[in-house]
């Protein structure tokens, strides 16, 4: 049986399983600046934090399970609060299938809400479709660190993006 996908904003309950779907992503080695998930205690101390501070995050359900996440961490330091990092990820198991957009969506639409004006992000250049994506969400790039990583032997590029909400 095929479910649909619901995004709601992140709680406490999701916790163990936005850990396990970005461990899941982490391991890819592809997508993320880390190649696993840190601890389920400082993943449940990031989410907790995001909950209190009423940061934007959201997660994708399938049924009970997480299957991707979107998060806008506010910047706090003096001259730079008026902007968020993105961060985000989708099961391999369901790209491709509009969740990515959708939760974005929410996340844009929550930071704008709590007056964020701009959001940033860095991608691999070797990750064109995730390039194409944030560029169809109004993203454009801004920079591209060369060669910025190194993971088993090869040299990607860092792309920066962001977009002004």
């Amino acid at each position: 049986m095929n479910l649909p996908s619901l995004i709601v904003p992140i709680s406490e309950e999701h916790i163990e399983g936005f850990h396990k779907c970005l461990d899941s992503v982490a391991r890819e080695r592809r997508f993320l600046a880390f190649t696993e998930a840190p601890s389920l205690d400082s993943a449940r101390q990031f989410v907790l934090s995001n909950i209190e501070n009423d940061v934007p995050q959201f997660v994708a359900l399938h049924g009970e399970e997480v299957i991707g996440w979107c998060d806008v961490s506010p910047m706090t330091e003096e001259g730079f609060a008026h902007c968020g990092r993105l961060g985000m990820g989708v099961h391999q198991d369901f790209r491709g299938q509009g969740i990515g957009t959708q939760l974005l969506a929410q996340a844009m639409e929550k930071s704008r809400e709590k007056g964020l004006e701009r959001i940033e992000l860095e991608v691999y250049g070797s990750n064109e479709s995730a390039i194409r994506f944030y560029e169809r969400a109004g993203f454009v790039v801004e920079g591209v660190k060369k060669k910025g990583r190194k993971l088993d032997g090869e040299y990607d590029d860092v792309v920066q993006m962001a977009v002004f909400i």
